[in-house]
């Protein structure tokens, strides 16, 4: 990391940081491995000899107490973390399922389609763009999933032969649940995000994450980049897994925020969620993304992600999805907007703080190497074992 891309505690805290009850997980240079830590007053506070693992931590009933707690180890201030003289700040999730939801706002969906349309050529999107939005876009406006209205849009467009699949998942009665990552692959604030080096036609998505215990309850929420490859699942939808699991394509943080008195699931639903991208090309780029749009409310998707056919014991987060869809030219006109190598991509919301990633190639960011087994050999040199 170079000198301009050092971050800054107050720099990606919310702004309420204060009376925020925050959970994270830094590599801990001292401990010499993760850590899962709760910030106070600016200080990381080691939460390892209650659980090993921010997984098992979730699963306490008397969590909000613990973090309470005054006698909790020092592994110092956050900016030690940020500069990489205490360590490094991780992705604040570990054994958790990371799971998205796609196609949960009206203009995401249009621009799906769009992507289905032009085969994952950009060249051809405008063009498809100008001849559908009228139509298609006017329709899912207001429309709730699964209701009655959508099931009237979901007649109308199927007779003028412009239904599709994105459209089934976005205002049909299932949503589209995916696999976004691996336990443990994602990334944290101020690391690189990794693009497939076959894609042209790329985007970052940002995105409030829902965080959950095994049992399904929603305990806080933080902020996450879903890189996309719109060129690649524009050539098939079968192409899902390659345009979004790929090395370091999953970035999530700074900081899980638990629901307390102050911070509720009707705040989240509330959020509005920014978005910026500074190319070292001088571009930039801003647009946001608020969840009141959602076609979907959160807790229902988290319900579809997590029920009796599908359980995650190890507790898992979800990708809520994004309304926006970049479509500023970039390479030229007409060619919308692609990432550039260098580019800084900011995601933010008052309430959540400030994830902060670099855009380099998936090949080129560091592999991920550091799994489940890896995290459990070194638990068990560690003595902690018995807290996972």
């Amino acid at each position: 990391m170079t000198s301009t891309q050092l971050l800054k505690a107050d720099g990606i805290l919310p702004v309420d940081a204060e009376n925020a009850v925050l959970i994270g997980r830094v590599w801990s240079s001292a401990a010499n491995g993760p850590c899962p830590v709760t910030l106070k007053n600016g200080r990381v506070l080691d939460l390892s000899q209650i659980a090993a693992t921010v997984s098992t931590l979730l699963e306490r009933d008397d969590l909000l107490a613990v973090l309470a707690s005054s006698d909790l180890p020092d592994l110092g201030a956050l900016d030690d973390f940020l500069n990489g003289s205490a360590g490094r700040l991780l992705a604040p999730i570990d054994l958790q399922a990371v799971k998205a939801a796609g196609v949960t706002f009206a203009d995401s969906m249009l621009e799906r389609v769009i992507e289905e349309q032009a085969r994952g050529d950009s060249a051809r999107a405008n063009e498809i763009r100008a001849r559908l939005a009228p139509v298609i876009g006017e329709s899912l406006r207001g429309v709730a999933a699964g209701s009655e209205k959508a099931a009237q849009v979901k007649a109308l467009l199927q007779e003028m032969n412009l239904w599709s699949q994105y459209l089934e998942v976005g205002i049909g009665p299932d949503a589209e649940i995916f696999t976004k990552a691996q336990p443990m692959s994602s990334v944290g604030c101020g690391d690189k995000v990794g693009l497939h080096p076959i894609s042209e036609w790329n985007n970052p998505e940002p995105e409030v994450v829902m965080v959950t215990r095994s049992d399904g309850t929603i305990l806080g929420a933080t902020l996450g980049n879903d890189v996309n490859l719109r060129d690649v699942e524009g050539r098939s939808a079968l192409l899902l897994g390659k345009a979004k699991d790929n090395n370091a394509s999953c970035s999530i943080g700074p900081f899980i925020r638990l629901f307390d008195g102050d911070f509720t699931l009707a705040t989240v639903e509330q959020a509005v969620v920014t978005l910026l991208v500074q190319g070292e090309d001088g571009f930039e780029m801003t647009g946001e993304s608020p969840l009141a749009a959602i076609s979907r409310k959160p807790a229902d998707l988290v319900g579809q992600m997590r029920n009796r056919s599908h359980q995650y014991p190890d507790g898992a987060v979800l990708f809520l999805g994004t309304m926006f869809a970049p479509v500023k030219d970039r390479r030229g006109a007409g060619q919308g907007f692609t990432h550039e190598i260098g580019d800084r991509v900011e995601i933010a919301t008052p309430k959540l703080g400030r994830l902060v990633n670099w855009v380099d190639r998936s090949d080129v960011c560091p592999e991920w190497v550091f799994g489940t087994r890896e995290l459990l050999r070194n638990l068990v040199a560690r003595g902690l074992g018995e807290k996972v």
